[in-house]
């Protein structure tokens, strides 16, 4: 059976970095369009929000696809790149929390990505950014699990994760 083809646009916003952010992300399938965004209270940073809208762009696909990421953060792509890394190689990564959930996210899509320079005029990284802020502005849809963790969180969920 033929996966659907899916492309994936995201963007993240952090003002000050770090701080409240925002997260967004822009899902397109042929002529289908879906615009995701959140608010992520402070504290947070800004490749936290890029990583946050990553993983709600793949938690809303309903069923395997072969998903294109397009994306102004390298850590995302270096994230998904390392799906078959060795748990001890990932838990020196930054962000454990949402390298976790991003590769939970992402399991079951066959995912290439593109990294395209943020600001520079395509239209729909423009878009995201556009919308990461608005929600970031406006406090739309705030989305906890982005905030960033505590010493202790953090020291729990390597325990649990490596011991």
């Amino acid at each position: 059976m033929k996966k659907h083809e899916v492309i994936i646009y995201t963007d993240g916003a952090c003002e000050p970095n770090p701080g409240p952010g925002g997260w967004a992300c822009i899902l397109t399938s042929g002529k289908h369009r879906k615009e995701l965004s959140g608010y992520v209270p402070n504290p947070t940073t800004n490749n936290r929000c890029e990583m946050g809208a990553v993983i709600e762009a793949f938690r809303s696909l309903k069923k395997p696809c072969k998903v294109k990421l397009v994306t102004d953060s390298m850590i995302c792509i270096y994230t998904l790149r390392g799906r078959n890394e060795s748990p001890q190689k990932r838990k020196r990564r930054k962000n454990l929390d949402l390298v976790e959930k991003m590769l939970k996210a992402s399991e079951g899509h066959e995912v290439t990505h593109q990294w395209i320079r943020g600001h520079t005029g395509h239209p729909e990284n423009e878009k995201c950014d556009m919308l990461a802020g608005e929600a970031l502005r406006k406090k739309r849809n705030p989305t906890l699990e982005y905030i960033m963790q505590t010493p202790e969180e953090k020291a729990s969920l390597e325990q649990s994760l490596f011991a």
